[in-house]
């Protein structure tokens, strides 16, 4: 057997390292890469389950076109490509190319995935998407305040002596985290969580302040107005890095201990004694999760939580950090992220877009021209998306759809030609992180099972089926071919000679602008060269308040219950909740609830339940936790709704407040015994 380097291109905070062992063209195991330090242990149970992933019986291995509601026909290439250029050509001569969506997601990153962008630029355009469904209010909260979103090393968390851990879960979701954290607290640090369940991650914390969901931002505000009255303030840090300060100052007066007591429904004792946590001890490392921006008021609740590294001092040392996202690794133009804030941002071929947060309801509303064809990659829109029944809707109005897959997951079941999908093994890479600083090579080790292509020579079909200019298709699409794909890749490298394809077979690599503790020189890259606590440009991009502040969530549906929708240790999204090695953790969706919210409905634990809103409805069972607040309920998300309850049946398409974000967390429901 032999172990060849590579990493994993998930949707996923931990980027890890592995080592796949390979027999007779067959994943047989992963193992750990002690290269990247910062998953040196190797990775979680979904990252060993690409052993099953990768020889499931279940896999698409061959086009197939649909002849019936849900049933499928195996084809030929040929007739797939034929058929599919022929509706391009047909929609874009009688409707012009924007009748034409392409949505692709995050579902396997890399620079491969350019290809699909440049296909479709000469193409002649298509509707594209715009915003992200992950973490943009937080980036664009971030980069208002510091200039960049980048941070220390991950295992520089060993260094802090306070770590506050704020709506994260990374004992399962970004289980490497732990490790230094584990390390830190080993050396006599205090290991805080804030969120509105009792976690794993919350179970080896010195303390959990377990606020209403959504109030982070009062609490932050709280916790800055007792630090500035006490004078725990780093005078010389704000003095000379800090704009706008003494505004900042006067706006969290009126967020007594009292107040924000009444508004996360703590007590004011609690708040006093996390201030003093926060203001006194040094160096403090801050770890906001995406969870508690995925909120209406995510990118000012962002800027609230910021302020309290600011005002302390702890950003650009040893252990003080704000430990968001690290985009460092991102060195080439087409990975940086958000992918595009703004819609319109990009080539004029792709002016029209439609918000990943309101998918359905956008895609509803095209005319002049209608929306005639979809084609899906790297994306399970009818689950990840909100409010699916909008989105199914909109992808049934369509008259044909092409999905690109390696299961039949909710999207593929709304295709008209499912294309096989390739494995993350079966073709090379480059990839960034948004958590460790490497860039590492996803790299090929087996030949692509069954009549497998990848996406790059998918494209490469069409184009010439489509006769595009042969000229232009050299420049923009790689060859078929392993020497291709790696010629195509090399190009990118050019810039950086200090990265070369040859090394990154080896391992992870580090690009030469890396910086182990970021802002580390007071180089903030804002308008006024600061840290901004006041900035006029959230108010002209945003129309935001310029200083930080709370915003209440908006409740105006007859609901009693909200919904929570978090990662899951056993899912990355909607990926591996198929597998059998995962199943027997997780074999349906369940409904976590508070006893008491259960009992007053007259339901028993592990009850199959009606959950309902005015978006869906589903049957689901109940399981108790005690570690939900009352007036909480969690479903995980990822959930397929073929196979039962999937958390965005019940999700309204809201924006958030800055980055077009996906405000997954505002959404309401209750709960009744099953109908019998």
């Amino acid at each position: 057997m032999k172990l060849m380097s590579s990493a994993c291109p998930r949707n996923c905070y931990s980027t890890c390292s592995i080592k796949v062992g390979v027999e007779n063209n067959t994943v047989k195991c992963i193992e750990p890469h002690d290269k990247n330090l910062a998953t040196p242990e190797g990775p979680c149970i979904k990252g060993l389950a690409y052993v099953e992933r990768a020889n499931s019986k279940d896999r698409i291995l061959y086009p197939q076109k649909r002849v019936a509601q849900g049933k499928y026909q195996r084809i030929s290439w040929d007739e797939a490509i034929d058929t599919i250029a022929h509706k391009l050509s047909y929609y874009k001569k009688n409707f012009g190319p924007h009748s034409l969506m392409f949505f692709a997601s995050s579902g396997m990153s890399g620079l491969l995935n350019g290809v699909s962008t440049n296909f479709w630029r000469l193409f002649g355009g298509a509707t594209t998407t715009y915003g992200n469904l992950c973490w943009p209010a937080g980036l664009e909260g971030t980069r208002l305040t510091l200039g960049a979103n980048k941070h220390n090393v991950p295992w520089d968390i060993e260094n802090a002596k306070l770590i506050v851990v704020w709506g994260k879960n990374p004992a399962e979701t970004n289980i490497q985290q732990m490790i230094p954290i584990e390390k830190a607290q080993q050396k006599g640090a205090k290991y805080i969580v804030i969120d509105p369940r009792r976690t794993p991650s919350a179970e080896r914390a010195n303390s959990l302040y377990q606020i209403k969901s959504g109030t982070d931002g009062a609490l932050a505000l709280g916790l800055a107005r007792e630090i500035i009255e006490n004078d725990w303030i780093d005078h010389d840090f704000i003095k000379k890095n800090v704009a706008g300060f003494e505004l900042f100052k006067e706006r969290v007066q009126a967020y007594t201990p009292e107040k924000v007591a009444d508004i996360c429904r703590i007590t004011a004792s609690s708040i006093l004694e996390l201030a003093k946590l926060i203001g006194t001890i040094k160096p403090m490392t801050l770890v906001p999760g995406y969870g508690m921006q995925r909120y209406e008021n995510g990118g000012q609740t962002t800027r609230c939580l910021l302020a309290l590294s600011v005002i302390t001092g702890n950003i650009g040392k040893k252990g003080a950090c704000w430990h968001y996202a690290n985009l460092q690794s991102y060195i080439f133009d087409d990975l940086k992220e958000p992918e595009s804030y703004y819609p319109g941002s990009e080539h004029p071929c792709f002016r029209r877009k439609v918000s990943m947060a309101k998918l359905g309801e956008d895609m509803l509303k095209m005319v002049n021209p209608e929306i005639k064809m979809i084609w899906v990659e790297r994306g399970n829109p009818l689950t990840q998306n909100p409010n699916t029944n909008r989105v199914r809707e909109a992808f049934r109005r369509a008259d044909f759809c092409v999905v690109v897959e390696q299961f039949m997951t909710d999207t593929a079941h709304e295709a008209d030609i499912i294309l096989p999908a390739k494995n993350m093994f079966e073709q090379s890479d480059i990839i960034g992180s948004y958590w460790n600083p490497y860039v590492q090579l996803k790299q090929k080790v087996v030949e692509p099972a069954g009549e497998v292509k990848p996406e790059t020579e998918i494209y490469y079909l069409l184009a010439h089926k489509l006769r595009m200019d042969k000229n232009e298709i050299s420049k923009n699409i790689p060859e078929p071919s392993d020497a291709g794909i790696e010629k195509y890749l090399k190009q990118f490298l050019k810039p950086f000679p200090e990265i070369t394809l040859e090394g990154l077979k080896e391992g992870p690599m580090l690009a030469k602008s890396f910086e182990e503790i970021p802002f580390s020189d007071h180089i903030f890259p804002t308008p006024s060269g600061k840290i901004e606590l006041y900035s006029e440009e959230a108010k002209a991009r945003w129309g935001a308040d310029p200083l930080p502040d709370y915003v209440p969530l908006t409740q105006n549906k007859p609901f009693p219950l909200q919904m929570l929708s978090p990662n899951s240790h056993n899912r990355i999204h909607s990926q591996f909740g198929n597998l059998k090695v995962i199943k027997q953790f997780e074999p349906e969706a369940y409904l976590f609830v508070h006893p008491n919210d259960a009992e007053a409905r007259g339901i028993a634990d592990n009850e199959k339940v009606e959950l309902f809103n005015n978006e869906g409805k589903a049957c689901v069972r109940v399981r108790f936790d005690l570690g939900v607040r009352l007036g909480n309920v969690v479903l995980t998300n990822g959930h397929w709704g073929v196979n039962g309850a999937a958390s965005n049946m019940f999700t309204e398409g809201i924006e958030t407040d800055m980055g077009h974000g996906a405000a997954f967390h505002n959404t309401w429901v209750d709960i009744r015994k099953g109908q019998k």
